[in-house]
């Protein structure tokens, strides 16, 4: 997602340097009492549009609209797809392979059918959100599971990660 925004953030600094250099042209030609940039037939149809006009307000508020969409995205947190293994070596995991590491640690665990796990980070610190259908009473051997194969990836710091054990329901 990250190149995308990147992509994003190019095309909107485009468009609003652009939208700068024009508006100097014209307000440098329009000292200099020349025609403005643009051909006579838009400077005319600009000129005589106002702002109580309907097109002109659809216009301006799918341009905000816009602007503001590209904003939330830009802002947005997205999910990493990389997580990083200690500060200074360089080494990555990929998020996805470490939540299908993590699930079948927590199925290996005998009252646990089904388990789901996302991964968040941080900073440095990686903290798993584990959902499994099993055994509410088998929590602790759960975080036992997780904490011993989040050894066995070396993960960077020990954060609390959260187990939510549903029980599974039973067939009538």
């Amino acid at each position: 997602m990250r190149s995308v925004n990147r992509v994003a953030t190019l095309l909107l600094a485009v468009a609003l340097l652009a939208g700068g250099v024009l508006v100097a042209v014209a307000g440098l030609l329009a000292a200099l009492g020349r025609p403005g940039p643009l051909p006579a037939g838009w400077s005319a149809t600009l000129s005589a549009v106002r702002w109580r006009d309907a097109p002109v307000r659809t216009v301006a508020a799918t341009v905000t609209l816009l602007g503001l969409l590209l904003l939330v995205a830009e802002l947005r947190r997205w999910r990493p797809a990389r997580l990083r293994l200690a500060a200074d070596d360089g080494w990555h995991l990929h998020r996805r392979s470490v939540e299908r590491r993590l699930a079948r640690a927590v199925r290996s665990v005998p009252s646990v059918r089904r388990a789901r796990v996302r991964v968040r980070r941080r900073g440095d610190a990686w903290r798993p959100r584990v959902t499994a259908t099993g055994d509410p009473a088998a929590r602790a051997d759960v975080e036992f599971a997780l904490r011993r194969e989040l050894d066995r990836l070396t993960a960077p710091r020990r954060d609390p990660v959260e187990v939510r054990l549903v029980p599974a329901r039973r067939a009538s």
